[in-house]
């Protein structure tokens, strides 16, 4: 099964021996969103600025981390906003790749 965005994190946080306060104050979080983070309970996902501080502050991949946490990095935005009609075809290609592939156990 796959891990979940606060899972990861905390896991990671976990493994650094940080508590939640600890990265709160490192990436300008409060404890009490960060919280929420980690047990996936959060009503909006973080900026891309402090998944990119909680990444780097936990040795993560920015990027894995930003979609992970359901946002896109802005870096492909402009790309998918000047390529918006083949958006649809590709997101329908990528699904059906995804049935396709035989599920395996971790």
């Amino acid at each position: 099964m796959k891990k979940t965005f606060g899972q990861i994190i905390c896991e990671a946080r976990r493994g650094k021996g940080y508590s939640q306060r600890d990265l709160a104050d490192r990436v300008k979080l409060h404890f009490t969103y960060l919280s929420k983070l980690e047990n996936d309970r959060a009503d909006t996902p973080p900026s891309e600025e402090s998944i990119r501080l909680l990444a780097r502050n936990l040795d993560l991949d920015e990027e894995e981390l930003i979609f992970l946490a359901g946002r896109i990095p802005h870096c492909y935005q402009k790309l998918i906003r000047e390529n918006y009609k083949e958006m649809p075809a590709l997101l329908r290609q990528l699904q059906r790749d995804q049935e396709c592939e035989p599920e395996f156990q971790e």
